[in-house]
């Protein structure tokens, strides 16, 4: 029986499947199982998939249902003691298994081992550095505030927990990774590895029904989370939902700039500053404002020119500043 289960769901993931797969066999820690699960791909990954030779891969197909589906799939043939996802576009630096497994290992009382993610483009080049949380035990309280382990590629789970929580909720797209870290911080300890090991995959594109849904899963896990410890509602449900629509206005002016997308995001950062009035002050509130008016005006091509030769006006980066990741 393997240490540990890698499952990786892809859905026509063919210019992305081997890297991501790469960075799985080349892990220090070799003791892994690496289960793919082929989301009803109708491009060339089945293909890609037959030339990597590694017997500790196995791979099974599906028809199309979902990320949050697959991963659950993948769960039903997993072994191993610890559980490890991975997205089929998303990177890990070779230590990432090692480490963590080192630091659940060290810490009987955590289910969850986390690690610090960092960008890179869609050529797989560095983008951006992520952020750097160092929460540790209960984390319940600032995994409500935000999502601070980023995305699904992130943490090493003990496979036990994972079924006494149950899996992921297949109605939560794209936002049943949070859903899932929450269910786990109601009952477990979280431990960080304080190295950044996950090298997360930026698009291009921002398409707005993506973020309409996110925002509507958001708010339903949310609620959903907020009765697991009825004592937290009332002080922090003015920050989680303007944390919330902080982080949907900034990725709905984010990528390719599209007229279409700004109604959205005006109406998101209409919520942001009904949930914190005081974000009008602050040089980020004008920055969002700068920047939706000049996708308004001009072509998505002269739009982008603006923001590369006005980056201080319009960064609307500096809006996820002002997310709150801890009470004062």
């Amino acid at each position: 029986m393997p240490k540990i289960s890698v499952i990786i769901p892809v859905f026509n993931g063919e210019d992305t499947i081997s890297k991501t797969i790469e960075s799985v066999i080349d892990q220090t820690f070799s003791d892994f199982e690496l289960i793919v699960i082929n989301d009803g791909s109708t491009d060339t990954t089945l293909e890609v998939l037959s030339t990597i030779k590694d017997s500790r891969l196995k791979v099974f197909s599906y028809p199309n249902a979902g990320q949050g589906a697959s991963r659950n799939r993948g769960l039903i043939h997993a072994s191993g003691e610890y559980i490890a996802f991975l997205d089929a576009d998303d990177i890990w630096t070779p230590d990432k298994l090692e480490m963590q497994l080192q630091a659940l290992e060290k810490h009987s009382d955590a289910a969850v081992a986390y690690s610090w993610t960092d960008s890179i483009d869609e050529s797989g080049d560095f983008h951006s550095k992520g952020p750097r949380p160092q929460f540790e035990g209960d984390v319940f309280q600032p995994l409500l505030l935000t999502n601070f382990l980023v995305n699904g590629s992130n943490p090493l789970i003990r496979h036990q927990a994972l079924i006494e929580v149950g899996g992921f909720d297949e109605l939560l797209p794209p936002a049943e990774d949070w859903d899932m870290w929450l269910k786990l911080a109601n009952h477990y300890h979280f431990v960080v590895v304080k190295s950044p090991q996950v090298l997360y995959r930026q698009s291009s594109n921002s398409a707005s029904s993506n973020v309409l849904k996110m925002e509507s899963s958001s708010i339903k896990l949310l609620k959903n989370a907020l009765t697991y410890r009825s004592e937290l509602l009332e002080n922090l449900h003015p920050i989680i939902f303007a944390n919330l629509y902080k982080y949907l206005t900034w990725k709905a002016l984010t990528g390719i700039p599209r007229k279409r997308n700004c109604l959205t995001a005006f109406r998101f950062f209409y919520y942001t500053v009904k949930y914190d009035p005081k974000l009008i002050y602050k040089k980020a509130f004008f920055k969002v404002i700068i920047r939706t008016i000049i996708i308004l005006a001009f072509p998505s091509r002269l739009a982008a020119l603006c923001f590369s030769r006005f980056k201080s006006l319009t960064d609307h980066t500096t809006l996820l500043g002002y997310i709150k990741t801890k009470i004062n």
